[in-house]
């Protein structure tokens, strides 16, 4: 899969590579706008932004003390592409999205590979429901800040999911690109998730088969049990995980299989949202 300089292959949701350059280990950038490990800079359409890079354990000590900066960017894995984008959307946001939702909560579904359709699953005992794509002026904003740190355009978006998982539930290890011609039809195959969420304790997100797990982590022992099972993510207001379904050479990734833990406690809400190689027509 070749990249431009304009974002990538039309469709694809590539980030623009126009390495090399290095970045230690345990840093990540401020802004953004521009993000720089290893051999590689990921750069946003907004060439404009300077940034510069920041030790992780500084912007660590910063959220300890209350201090909430600008959005930050954390590099979790290649195997498989996973980034953090701290403080993605306001709690003023979140909340207003979880508002949206809660009238109108049923029990979550899986996708029956067999039919295409929807079924109930004891892999998944959250409820929630979908909002339309661009059905307001603020769930256009948030989709257009989506759009805008992916590369991926709005219309390849699937509407926006919202979940709440009570204490003990939970989502087990599943893939979020399809096994079935029925669902990639209309847009084709699923190439991206951006995942937002918040929870008192548990209700990480882990991914199981990842080439890094969390053992060297500094909140290690703030983990639950299933979350020190690879490499995982704990849920925090704001903060959104997007994750790769898809190489950058079109293939798909086995190691982006993911679960949701159980909730130890307090009520975990989440939003998805899963992005198309192609348009995704509402």
């Amino acid at each position: 899969m070749a990249f431009s300089r304009r974002g990538g292959r039309c469709g694809s949701g590539g980030p623009v590579i126009a390495g090399p350059h290095k970045l230690p280990a345990g840093h990540v950038t401020h802004r953004t706008q521009r993000l720089q490990y290893n051999n590689y800079m990921y750069a946003s359409p907004n060439q404009r932004d300077s940034f510069i890079s920041i030790p992780l354990n500084r912007l660590r000590r910063l959220e300890t003390r209350g201090e909430k900066g600008e959005p930050w960017t954390e590099v979790l894995s290649w195997e498989p592409r996973a980034f953090l984008y701290h403080n993605f959307l306001s709690k003023e946001e979140c909340e207003y999205l979880i508002s949206l939702a809660k009238p109108h909560m049923k029990k979550s579904t899986v996708v029956d590979s067999s039919t295409g359709g929807s079924k109930d699953s004891r892999v998944r005992t959250s409820s929630g429901m979908f909002l339309t794509r661009g059905q307001d002026k603020i769930v256009r904003t948030i989709e257009k800040r989506i759009s805008d740190y992916t590369f991926i355009p709005v219309e390849n978006g699937e509407g926006l999911q919202v979940l709440h998982y009570e204490v003990g539930q939970k989502y087990e290890p599943h893939f979020d690109y399809f096994h079935d011609e029925f669902n990639t039809k209309n847009g084709g195959q699923r190439i991206a998730t951006l995942l937002i969420s918040d929870v008192e304790d548990g209700g990480e997100t882990v991914f199981p088969s990842s080439k890094v797990n969390s053992s060297s982590s500094p909140f290690y022992n703030e983990l639950s049990e299933c979350a020190k099972k690879g490499l995982s993510v704990k849920p925090k207001m704001g903060d959104a995980l997007l994750f790769w379904s898809m190489r950058p050479d079109g293939t798909l990734d086995p190691s982006s299989l993911h679960g949701g833990c159980p909730v130890i406690k307090g009520n975990k809400w989440s939003s998805t949202k899963w992005m198309r190689v192609h348009e995704y027509k509402i």
